[in-house]
């Protein structure tokens, strides 16, 4: 039950970074662990397969020093849901962490 509910914070925080700039899932996993989540590329990889599957990512191949690295990026459809999301996050937190 708690996996299931981290893996949607884990799906939200990799769209905002694909929104920043292209990322690759390796960078992905180091970024999240940052922030406490240990999130295995047996993971990682389904999760970033099914947000490009779903048309809220686009992925490219780039050869970076012989090696071929997959870089995902948000579409357009990505950025309207990670805008949806950061709205119904900050309305969760602020009635969570409100004042008594």
């Amino acid at each position: 039950m708690l996996r299931e509910l981290f893996l949607g914070f884990i799906r939200v925080h990799i769209l905002y970074h694909a929104s920043l700039a292209p990322v690759y899932g390796l960078e992905l996993i180091r970024e999240l662990e940052d922030h406490g989540y240990h999130v295995s590329p047996g993971t990682m990889y389904p999760i970033l397969s099914k947000l490009e599957a779903d048309g809220l990512l686009i992925s490219e191949k780039i050869n970076v020093e012989g090696k071929i690295r997959k870089y995902y990026s948000l579409t357009k459809e990505g950025c309207a849901i990670l805008e949806e999301a950061k709205v119904k996050v900050k309305e969760l937190a602020l009635e969570i962490f409100e004042e008594r």
